[in-house]
């Protein structure tokens, strides 16, 4: 038989359908996770008396050798190969015989996809947790060299207040950080065993679901079955999760892209990172961060694909659910391949201190001259209306608060001193900024130290999950 399921069908399958229908040319790349899977499988069928001893060595000798094919790219796909579970068993039949006939028994392709996607996702949040480190650790390496040059944060796009660069840089780390809190989270939802479910009711067979968790590592085994084969919510939570993230690295992008401007002129971007322009020669193009930003409306694309793939389906199975996985894969990809990239880029970024420090305007200090005032005994609102006064008298007559003399400061409050004058820099600034999480040097320094320990066990603990999910 051509297929699984011809025995119940009269008439030859017609071509169009068999074009329409097929997810081969998608799900081959689950290949080596659907052998790892059926492997284990025939240990189990073995374990409970369904294969004999030789039988089972047979089949996992057959499986490994399908493996090799499959990693030299010598595995051949056949016009009737639906889909990957499909064309492994039909090079298993080919391979051992008959006996390769008994490796579906106790499994339906519905548990079985579940059981190749959850081991696939498994490995993908385990690397996007050690790319995410990486990009920490290459947006830590920046703040510690840009440490301690001063520019000005922005609120609406405007510039508000004085703050160290090193501390916009930990921002992000802070941001990354919590994308990783998101997927050690979910992680815990992919990290259930599907396989025992069958079609959707379970099994005659007496299987051992333990057993084949503990052989493939996942740390419990699904209840409901008929949830287990119609469930994709670890899907569209690890893709919720990449859209967050991207949405985090898209918003770093958009500033880089705007500091690149000639408008801004706070940073240059190494030439082995830009590209130019087919009519303009003078042209240097900030592309890796326009296309992380647009790569992000991909992702966010493909997550509204899954929640409307699923909205409307009854329980159990349906063949619908075999377009999820277009959309994983390709957030996956996109996630990885941006995290991985940045990580290159960031440590290369050359940041022009000296435009960014002249480009802080004077009134950035505003705040700092109400908060002294404050400091006084003058209550805050009282405090604010002063320096508004001060800020309109300066827009008047074309002056800034350098520009002021203390005579004129005292016509707004005689409690403005000239020691309050002469603090009114932007170092003084930052350095008073110490309230917990604020941007005082003493402070950001000790964030540096806090996240290089921090970053350093988490990379080595990645590490080792990634070793031994290899062995």
């Amino acid at each position: 038989m051509d297929y699984l399921w011809e025995s119940r069908l009269g008439s030859k399958l017609n071509e169009k359908v068999k074009k329409f229908t097929y997810s081969i040319d998608i799900d081959k790349k689950l290949a080596l996770y659907d052998i790892k899977g059926s492997i284990v499988h025939a240990q189990m069928l073995e374990k409970i008396g369904i294969l004999s001893k030789s039988e089972s060595k047979i089949i996992i000798k057959g499986l490994k050798d399908i493996k090799k094919e499959i990693e030299k790219g010598k595995f051949i796909f056949k016009p009737t190969d639906e889909d990957i579970h499909t064309a492994i068993e039909r090079r298993l039949v080919e391979i051992t015989g008959k006996i390769g006939e008994k490796i579906h028994t106790a499994r339906s392709r519905n548990d079985q996809i579940v059981l190749d996607e959850k081991m696939y996702l498994k490995d993908s949040v385990n690397n996007i947790l050690f790319l995410i480190t990486k990009y920490q650790i290459s947006l830590l390496k920046l703040s510690e060299k840009v440490f301690p040059y001063i520019f000005t944060a922005y609120t609406h796009l405007q510039q508000a207040q004085p703050l160290l660069l090193s501390h916009y840089l930990i921002a992000h780390i802070e941001m990354a950080e919590r994308d990783k809190e998101r997927f050690e989270d979910s992680f815990k939802r992919i990290d259930i065993l599907p396989l025992g479910a069958g079609a959707c009711c379970g099994t005659s067979i007496p299987v051992d679901r333990e057993f084949v968790a503990k052989k493939l590592g996942f740390s419990k085994i699904s209840g409901n079955s008929i949830d287990t084969v119609s469930d994709r919510d670890f899907i569209i939570e690890t893709a919720s999760n990449c859209g967050i993230l991207m949405v985090h690295l898209s918003r770093l992008c958009e500033d880089f892209i705007l500091w690149n401007t000639e408008e801004f002129g706070f940073l240059e971007i190494p030439d082995e990172f830009a590209t130019g322009s087919s009519i303009m020669p003078q042209k240097k193009n900030p592309d890796i961060f326009e296309l992380i930003r647009g790569k992000t409306s991909t992702v966010i694309g493909d997550i509204n694909s899954l929640f409307v793939l699923e909205k409307g389906l009854p329980l159990s199975y349906n063949r619908d659910l075999q377009e999820d996985k277009r959309s994983i894969f390709e957030i996956i990809e996109i996630t990885s391949s941006c995290l991985e990239i940045l990580s290159e880029i960031i440590p290369k970024l050359k940041f022009k201190y000296r435009r960014m420090k002249e480009n802080i305007s004077p009134f950035t200090l505003a705040t700092d001259l109400v908060e002294n005032l404050v400091k006084k005994g003058v209550p805050f609102r009282s405090a604010y209306n002063i320096c508004g006064q001060i800020v309109k008298y300066c827009l008047k007559n074309k002056k800034d608060f350098n520009s002021l003399s203390l005579e004129e400061y005292r016509k707004f409050s005689p409690l403005i001193d000239k020691k309050m004058i002469e603090n009114l820099t932007v170092e003084k600034s930052v350095e008073e900024k110490i309230s917990q999480g604020g941007t005082s040097p003493d402070l950001v320094k000790k964030e540096i130290a806090k996240w290089k320990r921090k970053l350093k066990r988490y990379l080595g603990k990645i590490s080792n999950i990634k070793k031994e999910n290899s062995m």
